[in-house]
């Protein structure tokens, strides 16, 4: 595919930025929907990729739906839910990325840039970014779902009756970020978070994030056992004998993805 407002670039070895780009606010167009899966679904198979870090081109993360899109089109019931897969596939994109993603909410990721945002490993924000539910202002919903993984049920409620916006100090108190940085320290932040987890063994790292998305639906004893059978393919891995060995010898572990 040709990429029109996603970029995808290699930083660093083995870290890929990811930006939308789709000026002004990045906007959830229909475009960058089908753009984003076609990358995350690309990057899962890329071998030069360990570990993604996703954000927006200049002030804004996702502004969320293409309201003027919307509204300059009459949709039949076909598009409404070519429209909803498409969104759906995109959010799901990040999730089964077989990399970690890391979201770097540089300005505000409202309604389906929550969704994008929440569909990532882990978030962190600048003192200007923000989640939102705003939907409710343009006689729409959606994002309810995605906001309930990040929030409490009463501050997810108040987001989505209201459309209330949650900063980037705030949700850091909350948890739900793991930093809150001025903006111009925020993408320095997350590639340093990013260079950590590039370290480490990538069939390691790819088998945990496999078993997280696997676990969370899943019951205390269905989902520990679950864990402890990937645990069990991973210690047959040349991946896994070589940190073992590495830590025994006291030296930096050399991984080969195998």
């Amino acid at each position: 595919m040709k990429l029109e407002v996603v970029r995808v670039d290699i930083v660093e070895d083995y870290i890929a930025l990811v930006q939308l780009a789709n000026p002004p606010v990045n906007a959830h167009s229909q475009q960058l929907l089908e753009e984003v899966a076609w990358t995350f679904d690309t990057v899962s198979d890329r071998d030069d990729i360990r570990v993604v870090v996703f954000t927006g081109e200049g002030k804004c993360f996702c502004a969320g739906a293409d309201i003027k899109e919307r509204v300059a089109k009459t949709h039949g019931d076909g598009d409404h839910w070519q429209n909803s897969r498409r969104a759906r596939e995109a959010y799901h994109s990040i999730m089964e990325c077989q990399k970690p993603v890391i979201a770097a909410i540089n300005g505000p990721a409202l309604g389906g840039g929550l969704a994008l945002a929440a569909s990532c490993d882990m978030l962190l924000a600048s003192e200007k970014g923000c989640l939102g539910l705003p939907e409710i202002n343009v006689g729409l919903l959606g994002g309810g779902r995605h906001a309930r993984r990040l929030f409490s049920h009463s501050r997810q409620r108040r987001m989505m009756l209201t459309g209330m916006r949650v900063f980037g100090p705030e949700l850091y108190r909350l948890g739900v970020v793991e930093e809150c940085t001025a903006p111009e320290d925020l993408m320095e932040t997350a590639l340093e978070l990013a260079r950590e987890i590039a370290a480490k063994s990538p069939l390691a790292i790819k088998l945990a994030k496999h078993a997280l998305n696997q676990i969370e639906e899943m019951s205390l004893r269905d989902g520990y056992r679950f864990e402890q059978t990937m645990t069990g393919e991973l210690s047959k891995s040349e991946d896994s004998k070589e940190a073992m060995r590495a830590f025994v010898e006291k030296r930096d572990p050399v991984f080969k993805g195998r």
